[in-house]
């Protein structure tokens, strides 16, 4: 059965096409018996992929990765794996090795059928050694379905096993094998290897998110301890070794150690995180928690290694034992003397960092992508929390009362905020009184339907509200900065007039007794503000808000960013908008080429017409990355020097092997030389040899006295390749002299040359042939055609000059409040849903947003300066 053919999605909308046909011919109304389709093999999987992977979008993609490697840990959960390598390649194929047992390569009976059994788990659903408790005692992999969906969707799917001392290899395509399984050479390796391409017919997304993959390897190398796991990224090249983009990840102290790497940066209540760990009832349970002094709660939980975002019965244990414990220690050490009533769930987990990781013989979970988990093991652990947190509590005091007391304060906060609260509830839906007086509502009242824009500004909400269209479109105007949650309680954040503002407005109120996202009455809530740092300032104050407090709304998708231009030319009633630097350098490079021709180096090369469109963009982009390293060196002519000598055409840019011997390092010294005088250079060093690394350098002491160093970890670093790569396309063009001149000129000075040359050789007449290149090219500015040849000594005096040739004629101007546009212009730029540009806020790696965002928002003064200096260099627009 396994290996007829798989037929395409086509094929059966065909079938079930020609059915109808048939069916309507014999008058059968349309629906008869021969309209039932049923769908063989992995014929459903290509047909309603969704139905097992979650989507055919971004995270159905990734989900193909997890099913793969999940795998693998099973094997390793079994004891018999210890490494995975994940590799994504540059078109988006991936390759996932183990060094497990090897999937079994015997044959095995089908329906009458021998089939290797490798063929049956890869094009059977519902198939595979999962199903045998004695084989697996716990796995993630239970419906069977995984690897054979994976097969399904990928348009190559190639297998190898190191089995039995052979090697074995098969190949599929779309679910399909196309060849046998094949014997291979001896072997003493064991394990798999998977590489598959995903079928592009059937996702909208096909290129991997390393950030995305990096996150969930990460989380399994956490949650299994000793488990050695490689993520390379061959698409992207490493700043600092030149090699593919990679990282290992390995955890000895397994999720302790995960709630350090989510703790870091923040001020924690006790040094160490308490962890516990037993198996009681055939579930292995695992849990680290840790408090800090801030005011929201994170917590992870998983199942077999599956993370289970829904929660499930695991979670609703360690809450409820969570909650009992700590209240029975704080009566037990008198701390409740002035609190009226127990401490609540919420109060409890204010500031709590938590991983709970349970495994389980064939756990029972919500769907085929196991969000929650339903098995019945709630009372196993709470008895197991109840147990081991009270004596941990009981024998350390001290850390006991930090954590009563920061929760006895989160309930008489908690009363506050109650008051607060209210005044932010939504109304009956008919009653517009409960709505802030500021907000201009619109008048859909179906929220799919409805947008809102929380924007930067009276004076610019003022813009929008006359600018908006009032049947959809709704205005929130925000006065000042919004209140930073990251570092504010629960009850003073409802006390501030703007956040008590937003959430009235929002209508799906706030806190886990009141949010319910069903409630939100605008599909779409878009942040419209500045593009300046103020404005990034109020954006990211925003998008602190809705992470920390209503996370679910960034899930569902319902947060986006406007996109205002930044550029307006005019010339008499013709204006064009212009998104960004990079747009605006194209259409002036554009504007200003027309006719023009530029000349470059002793011989006079020419540049024009589409080569010289291409050269100014590519110009662009060098000069770009060419500032970045003259940060460093903070010498033009220096690093001009540096890129002369360094650059390599090709993948390497950069080689490092150009420091690993003196000579290209001796010429940069001489240079360095002939420019002492020039610039006051202090001290030029000589070329030193670092035995450590074995590589050479120079450095040189500026007029400053500061000492700036030319080794491989500058050229390695990812400024000066990208300068360098760039500088390699465009080289020559990159020689002066320099020469710019428009067509009418630059024919008759190719005349005259060539008029000479051929009076030399008795030809003069040949000189100007009508058709020719001499001839000036018809349809170019008049205006312009008539103009001095203009003499530039370097490449960036030329690009300045083309931009402001470009910029002639037309009046520009840069946008940097939206304020600065009239009502018209802001609709026909930002706020038309035919012509404008959203960015979609995605919530992608809970751990690593927690990271960024505890790093720029909260108290942690030293991480957010490091921060900064990493990052200094990658800054545009800085009003200063």
């Amino acid at each position: 059965m396994a290996s007829t053919a798989i037929p395409t999605e086509t094929d059966l909308l065909e079938t079930q096409t020609d059915a109808t046909t048939d069916a309507e011919k014999k008058g059968g109304g349309g629906y008869s018996a021969e309209n039932i389709t049923v769908l063989e093999g992995l014929a459903a999987v290509r047909l309603r992929p969704a139905m097992y992977i979650g989507s055919t979008g971004e995270m159905g993609l990734h989900h193909l990765v997890y099913e793969v490697v999940d795998n693998s840990v099973d094997e390793a959960l079994g004891g018999h794996a210890t490494r995975i390598d994940v590799t994504i390649h540059v078109d988006n194929s991936i390759t996932v090795v183990d060094d497990g047992r090897g999937i079994p390569v015997d044959d095995k009976v089908i329906n009458g059928e021998k089939m290797p059994a490798v063929q049956v788990v890869l094009t059977m659903l519902h198939a595979g050694g999962k199903f045998d408790a004695s084989n697996y005692k716990v796995s993630g992999g239970l419906h069977g379905v995984g690897v054979s969906c994976v097969n399904a969707l990928s348009e190559e799917f190639d297998v190898e096993i190191w089995r039995d001392e052979y090697a074995w290899t098969q190949d599929y395509s779309k679910g399909a094998p196309i060849s046998k399984l094949r014997k291979m050479g001896p072997s003493k390796r064991k394990g798999t290897k998977v590489h598959f391409l995903p079928d592009k017919s059937i996702f909208s997304v096909t290129e991997f998110n390393y950030d995305t993959l990096a996150q969930r390897l990460r989380e399994l190398a956490f949650l299994n301890k000793g488990l050695e796991i490689h993520l390379t990224d061959e698409r992207t090249t490493d700043t600092k070794t030149g090699e593919a983009k990679h990282q290992e990840f390995k955890y000895a102290g397994g999720i302790a150690e995960f709630i350090k790497h989510i703790n870091k940066g923040k001020q924690v209540l006790h040094d160490k995180p308490i962890y516990m760990e037993a198996e009681r009832d055939n579930v292995a349970m695992e849990i680290a928690l840790q408090y800090n002094d801030a005011y929201s709660e994170t917590v992870f939980t998983f199942a077999n290694n599956i993370n289970t975002v829904d929660g499930g019965t695991h979670l609703s244990g360690f809450k409820t034992a969570l909650t009992r414990t700590i209240n029975a220690a704080g009566q037990s050490l008198g701390l409740f003397k002035d609190v009226k009533e127990n401490l609540s769930g919420d109060d409890v987990r204010e500031g709590l960092v938590v991983v709970i990781s349970v495994k389980l013989s064939q756990p029972q979970f919500e769907g085929q992508t196991k969000g929650k988990l339903n098995s019945d093991i709630a009372g196993t652990v709470q008895a197991f929390v109840n147990e081991r947190l009270g004596a941990f509590l009981e024998q350390n005091p001290s850390v006991a009362k930090k954590i009563i007391n920061k929760a006895i304060d989160a309930a008489r906060a908690r009363e506050a905020a109650r008051k607060a609260r209210d005044l932010t509830r939504r109304k009956g839906a008919l009653d517009g009184g409960g709505l802030p007086g500021k907000l201009a509502d619109c008048s859909e009242r179906q929220p799919d339907r409805c947008e809102l824009y929380l924007v930067e500004g009276e004076s610019a909400g003022g813009t929008a509200k006359q600018g908006r269209d009032r049947k959809f479109q709704a205005i929130l105007p925000l006065k000042g900065k919004i209140l930073n949650v990251e570092k504010a309680r629960y009850d003073k954040m409802l006390g501030h007039e703007e956040i008590r503002a937003m959430i009235t407005a929002l209508g799906c109120g706030i806190g886990k007794d009141d949010f319910d996202a069903t409630k939100l009455r605008y599909g779409k809530l878009i942040l419209m503000t500045d593009a300046d740092v103020d404005g990034s300032h109020i954006r990211t104050l925003l998008l602190t808000f809705f992470f920390r407090h209503m996370t679910e709304l960034i899930k569902r998708g319902h947060v986006y960013i406007a996109q205002p231009p930044l550029y307006r030319i005019k010339k008499g009633k013709f204006e064009q908008y212009i998104k960004d630097d990079r747009e605006y350098v194209s259409v002036m490079v554009k504007r200003a080429s027309d006719g023009m021709v530029i000349r470059y180096g002793e011989g006079g090369a020419r540049l024009e017409g589409a080569a010289l469109t291409k050269f100014m963009g590519q110009l662009n982009d060098y000069l770009g990355f060419f500032d970045k390293v003259q940060k460093r060196l903070r010498n033009e002519e220096v690093t001009r020097a540096f890129a002369e000598l360094f650059a390599h055409e090709g993948k390497e840019p950069a080689k490092r092997a150009d420091f690993e011997t003196p000579a290209k390092l001796e010429e940069m010294r001489t240079k360095l030389e002939s420019l002492t005088k020039a610039y006051q250079f202090k001290h030029v060093g000589d070329v030193e040899l670092d035995e450590e690394h074995r590589v050479y350098s120079v450095n040189f002491t500026d007029a400053q006295g500061a000492v700036r160093t030319i080794d491989w970890t500058l050229a390695s670093s990812a400024e000066s390749r990208q300068m360098l790569s760039k500088h390699a396309l465009i080289r020559e063009q990159l020689v002066g002299p320099f020469l710019i001149e428009y067509a009418a000129k630059a024919a008759k000075v190719d005349a005259d040359e060539a008029e000479e040359a051929a009076s030399e050789e008795g030809v003069a007449e040949t000189a100007a042939a009508p058709g020719t290149a001499l001839e000036a090219k018809p349809g170019k500015r008049p205006g312009k055609a008539g103009q001095d040849p203009v003499e530039k000594k370097t490449a960036r005096e030329v690009f300045e000059y083309v931009i402001e040739q470009g910029r002639k004629e037309y009046q520009v101007q840069r946008y940097k409040g939206l304020g600065e546009m009239t009502a018209p212009q802001l609709w026909e730029t930002t706020m038309d849903p035919d012509r404008r540009t959203l960015l979609q806020v995605k919530l992608e790696d809970i751990a690593a947003c927690e990271e960024i965002f505890t790093t720029l928002m909260g108290e942690d003064v030293e991480s957010r300066r490091k921060f900064i200096e990493e990052n200094a260099l990658d800054v545009k627009n800085l009003d200063i």
